[in-house]
């Protein structure tokens, strides 16, 4: 599980079937790749100070359809591609602006990348970059660049900021252990529920443990998260901001020991009983979780400068059409709305989306 502030580089570099956000995927031009020598082909996108060419864009597409091969189909929608071109030159003017720090760190973290790419991939790991088209030069390259950039933004967070987004968001620190019971849109056999025969499920399950009913046993019976459902629904000490935002503002304000109404959630309907929760404090925090917060504030910068600030480059997007949908897109020469594709698997089931 993962923090629900947080859009994980790491996991979003090293796991090969990880449910991706594409906005935080995007990656920067393959200038100094060995596919860049002697490219003769059409520029895609210009902007202030660079282009970025047809061959470029499709190598860097190629390098995600193999990170994500789940997420590949979005790759052809003129909409999906076109916010991508535009997060590329977002990326590639931003490895260029960014500190010898920054990019020496990046050189570090790119082989490391690289290596868990071949330890995940294992025997077939010769086989599939050829299938996909590709050079181990090309994806440390696609690599470098991100972290470039992800280093830049990380190495600008100041400690008091991170202090202060620890109090924005010290509820999501808060530990606690709980039990619950999902009753999901679909049964424990795979077969379609309406959201009214979910709801109508749940309240009797409700019902049942206000009359008396063991909150374990029927978490056996009745719930459809196989994470928990074997160990009487009960989640151990888990730092809420892991939940999804219903699910979590529930279990933040719920009384203890208290069965709860019906929580709905993309997943379906819980009934949430809290047996304990701990509030952290910030000296308390690990060193992990205070690279946590600093990640966040990392990734928003990012957002921030693909929202407020690419349209200062004056970008223009040159792609071919391949959709009919795609049309209606049109071109721009100013900011991006980050675009998520869905989730290539399903989390925990109440999980928070990486």
């Amino acid at each position: 599980m993962s923090s629900n502030k947080t859009k994980s580089w790491k996991v979003l570099l090293v796991s090969l079937a990880a449910a991706v956000s594409f906005s935080m995927l995007a990656a920067c031009s393959n200038n100094n790749s060995s596919n860049g020598a002697g490219d003769n082909s059409k520029a895609v996108a210009t902007y202030k100070g660079g282009t970025i060419t047809e061959k470029e864009f499709d190598m860097d597409t190629r390098v995600m359809k193999l990170l994500s091969p789940q997420q590949a189909a979005y790759m052809e929608i003129d909409a999906f591609k076109e916010s991508i071109l535009k997060q590329e030159v977002a990326f590639e003017y931003l490895a260029g602006k960014a500190t010898d720090a920054a990019k020496k760190e990046a050189e570090k973290q790119a082989d490391q990348q690289v290596n868990s790419i071949k330890t995940g991939l294992g025997d077939t790991y010769e086989s599939t970059l050829k299938q996909a088209n590709l050079t181990e030069g090309d994806i440390r390259s696609y690599m470098l660049r991100v972290l470039t950039v992800y280093q830049d933004m990380l190495l600008k967070v100041k400690d008091d900021q991170v202090k202060t987004e620890f109090e924005k968001t010290k509820g999501d620190f808060t530990v606690a252990t709980l039990r619950h019971v999902l009753i999901g849109l679909k049964d424990a056999a795979g077969k379609e529920r309406t959201d009214a025969d979910a709801l109508k499920l749940a309240k009797e399950v409700k019902a049942k443990l206000d009359g008396g009913a063991d909150f374990a046993a029927t978490a056996k019976k009745y719930s459809d998260d196989t994470g928990s459902k074997e160990n009487g629904g009960e989640i151990k000490d888990t730092a809420l901001g892991t939940y999804v935002e219903e699910f979590k503002q529930a279990a933040q304000t719920l009384p203890l020991n208290t069965v709860s109404d019906p929580v709905k959630t993309t997943f379906g309907y819980h009934i949430i009983k809290v047996e304990s929760r701990t509030e952290t404090t910030f000296d308390k925090l690990t060193a992990e979780q205070k690279e946590t917060i600093k990640g966040s504030l990392a990734s928003q910068g990012l957002e921030s400068f693909l929202e407020k600030d690419l349209g200062s480059l004056d970008v223009k997007i040159n792609l071919p059409k391949s959709s009919a949908a795609a049309g209606k897109s049109g071109t721009s020469n100013g900011g991006t709305e980050p675009t998520t594709a869905p989730s290539a698997e399903a989390p925990a089931a109440t999980a928070a989306p990486k």
